[in-house]
């Protein structure tokens, strides 16, 4: 099986629509990806299979919760090479999507993607996940915060939260070994106004993993998030 039916096979099983056009774009991204990597440490996974298998679909994969598909205005944050706010813009272009990362060289790449994509409404921001969700243009604004970024599920909850509307949500993505991150983060994600709503596992070509889903269900207190090296050190408990 080629990568476009690879592709298409898991679009189907979710009912996403996926064509030549949309397979067109992640190929290029592919190619943007790997021509960076080569000047600076985008990802340690370079080979096309991989980069298919483990990138694009395992950001597909997101999808497998279907209220993303309502949402319009999403931010991704600790996005990195992109992941997975690009792949979802190339899915479904209408979402307005903001790109949110500490180094500025990763967004100077996203920003040639989004160029050479020639993705609309796609906003590529060099900032700190804590500072900018203290802007009141960013505070609370977004319908959905997606990240796949490394850090506990308390301290990511920290970092994103903030950015979600009352009755938007949150999605993590997660390993396969997700429980004692959720056990020790639930109080956190209470106190930042959030509740766990659903555990999505996910299971492709050998690959496990978890969308651990939050729902946002009411504001967070305005004292939050707290310093970037508080909230690592210290984590909600």
């Amino acid at each position: 099986m080629n990568h476009f039916q690879i592709m298409k096979e898991v679009c189907n099983d979710i009912e996403l629509s996926f064509n030549e056009e949309k397979y067109n774009k992640f190929m290029k991204y592919k190619d943007i990806l790997k021509l960076w990597n080569n000047k600076m440490n985008l990802t340690a996974i370079v080979e096309d299979e991989d980069i298919v298998k483990k990138h694009f679909i395992d950001c597909i994969e997101i999808f497998k919760f279907s209220p993303i598909k309502a949402a319009l205005n999403i931010i991704d944050v600790g996005t990195g090479a992109g992941f997975p706010g690009i792949p979802i813009k190339i899915l479904d272009e209408r979402k307005r999507i903001t790109l949110l990362d500490s180094l500025n060289k990763r967004i100077n790449f996203l920003n040639q993607v989004v160029l050479k994509l020639k993705l609309d409404e796609i906003n590529c921001i060099h900032g700190r996940a804590e500072d900018f969700s203290k802007k009141l243009e960013y505070r609370e604004k977004f319908d959905m915060a997606v990240s796949r970024a490394v850090a506990n599920l308390a301290v990511l909850s920290e970092f994103c939260i903030p950015y979600v509307k009352t009755d938007g949500y949150f999605i993590a993505m997660k390993g396969p070994a997700v429980e004692n991150e959720i056990k020790d983060g639930r109080n956190a994600i209470n106190i930042l106004g959030g509740k766990v709503e659903d555990i999505i596992k996910v299971e492709n070509y050998g690959f496990n993993h978890n969308l651990v889903v939050i729902k946002k269900i009411r504001e967070t207190p305005k004292i939050y998030p707290r310093k970037s090296g508080v909230i690592i050190k210290k984590p909600l408990k």
